[in-house]
């Protein structure tokens, strides 16, 4: 009778490649979320309160990583989210910080909702609730799309992707400590959900393309409203939506490692950054004092290549096949660009063999961390690059034109020559990147610690 009810739960769950890289992921960033609550939270009359829910959620997230159950995949998405609601909150007392914890538990309920009616159709479709069982099934395309669209819209709900974000752009209020577990954690449940029914998607190439889409915009969006805070929380919190969206261009890709790669080492360096913000304001800026000099900006192209080529060549990635890797390289190419312009001031002929070194360096390290992800998850079969069309050439333009925009649309002259149209437009952004009016707190008398 043991056995079977011990087999019978063991069913339940699988603990795969996928389970293992998240639980890694969670459990060293909870490990530090709580040896520096216990400094952060001493003396507060609600600290005892805050641990019992902390110790509650990462078992719950634990759960849903390794859940091949829907229903229990299910349970543990829900009280996770509403865990994290809660620690959020942690004092309700607080009118700003409650408001806050209330939009991210109706943002986090709409997604439940999402995700309730696509595993229902996935159970209809299939008469299977085992998660590894029903992506190897065959679904019919109207079906499918159905199905894959509630996925994937419980997945913006989860990971702030426009215009489901303004949840996380007014999450400020929230423990450091939280901010932290959110930003490097259940923030990513967006990413784990596509990628746990990533062949799911890839049988549908069109979902592909939506969620690539999707998630570009994202991306350029959270980028331009992170350059425009002058509040360090703000900033950062702009900067993971910005960074979900490229985590969703990746999926969108085709290319479900990558973006499980992208999304352990965000977690990791946006738990870092909140957890050392109180002392951003003691930081020593570079000022990067664009735009750089024609002759810079070539020598960082030759650069940016350089960093290409250490990407394609320690990931095994090939120049010649025209599929989405490349994608991935030319994202190299500009991230090793944009590395060497700084170290390429003020010589640039005499830094180019540092920023060289430095670009191929980068390169390498980020294509080892997608091609160590990618080996590891080899069993499950979800790299799947799709055919580079038209929708993949746009969006790589656009990402450019975004970048050459940055460097080069700042120029030292009177605001009074600025188009009226780019004044206007500069002000609508900035207003769309604030938090909910609800969850600011306008005085400081309205702090309740």
């Amino acid at each position: 009778m043991k056995d079977s009810i011990s087999a019978t739960v063991l069913s339940l769950f699988q603990v795969d490649a996928l389970a293992i890289i998240m639980i890694s992921l969670v459990g060293f960033v909870s490990i530090n979320v709580s040896l520096f609550s216990l400094k952060y939270l001493k003396g507060d009359r609600a600290q005892k309160l805050f641990f019992n829910r902390l110790f509650l959620l990462i078992p719950s997230v634990f759960i849903m990583v390794t859940a091949d159950h829907l229903l229990l995949f299910f349970a543990a998405w829900a009280i996770s989210n509403y865990l994290l609601t809660r620690l959020m909150i942690h004092k309700s007392e607080w009118k700003a910080a409650k408001e806050s914890g209330n939009l991210a538990l109706k943002n986090f309920i709409l997604g439940m909702f999402f995700l309730a009616a696509s595993f229902i159709g996935l159970y209809a479709q299939t008469g299977s609730a085992s998660i590894h069982t029903i992506i190897q099934q065959s679904i019919s395309g109207t079906s499918l799309l159905l199905v894959l669209s509630l996925l994937f819209l419980a997945a913006m709900t989860q990971s702030a992707i426009w215009p489901f974000h303004k949840w996380l752009t007014s999450s400020l209020n929230s423990p450091t400590p939280v901010s932290a577990l959110m930003h490097a954690g259940l923030v990513n449940g967006g990413g784990f959900l596509l990628a746990r029914f990533a062949l799911l998607f890839t049988k549908a190439p069109m979902s592909l393309q939506f969620i690539f889409f999707t998630g570009l915009i994202t991306a350029i969006v959270g980028t331009l409203w992170k350059l425009m805070q002058n509040d360090v929380k703000r900033m950062l919190a702009s900067s993971t939506m910005g960074q979900m969206g490229f985590m969703m261009v990746q999926c969108g890709l085709g290319l479900f490692p990558a973006a499980i790669a992208h999304l352990c080492w965000h977690g990791l360096f946006k738990a870092y950054l909140f957890l050392s913000s109180g002392s951003a304001a003691q930081e020593k800026r570079l000022d990067l004092n664009y735009p750089p000099s024609i002759g810079t900006f070539i020598l960082s192209l030759v650069c940016g290549a350089a960093g290409a080529y250490g990407f394609a060549l320690i990931s095994h990635k090939s120049f010649a096949v025209l599929d989405t890797t490349l994608f991935l390289t030319g994202i190299a190419f500009l991230g090793a660009a944009q590395l060497a312009i700084p170290l390429l001031k003020p010589s640039p002929l005499k830094k180019l063999p540092i920023a060289l070194i430095s670009a191929v360096f980068a390169g390498a390290a980020y294509g080892s961390s997608v091609y160590g992800i990618e080996k590891l998850l080899e069993p499950l079969h979800i790299w799947n690059p799709q055919p580079l069309g038209l929708l993949h050439i746009i969006g790589f333009l656009i990402l450019t034109g975004s970048w050459l925009f940055v460097l080069f649309g700042k120029r030292k002259e009177n605001t009074q020559n600025i188009p009226a149209w780019m004044k206007k437009g500069y002000v609508s952004m900035l207003n769309a990147s604030q938090p909910h009016p609800t969850t600011i707190t306008a005085h400081h008398n309205h702090y309740q610690y």
